[in-house]
């Protein structure tokens, strides 16, 4: 799948907002604002449930790569999670 493709079909799940569990969360951290070198996604089966994190990470900018792009679509769809959250911007990593 592209990285077009891929992208847009994860910002159509986030724009849906909370519509219950299972629920994915995706947040991004680099070194600057500029590159996400790494992705977390935590998967949360229900209301009050430990979350349950995995950590991807890339060379270069995470939100262009498009193999990362490809198995967040992936985890999420296997997941069968209802909603799908994502932290704006990157975090910094000290």
């Amino acid at each position: 799948m592209n990285l077009d493709k891929s992208t847009k079909r994860i910002a159509k799940r986030v724009k849906k907002g909370f519509q219950g569990y299972p629920q994915i969360s995706l947040a991004y951290f680099g070194t600057s604002t500029d590159c996400a070198s790494e992705v977390v996604v935590g998967f949360i089966l229900e209301e009050g449930a430990d979350v349950q994190e995995q950590k991807f990470t890339s060379k270069g900018d995470a939100r262009k790569d498009e193999t990362i792009q490809t198995t967040l679509l992936k985890v999420i769809e296997r997941a069968d999670a209802k909603t799908v959250s994502e932290v704006e911007g990157v975090t910094l990593i000290k």
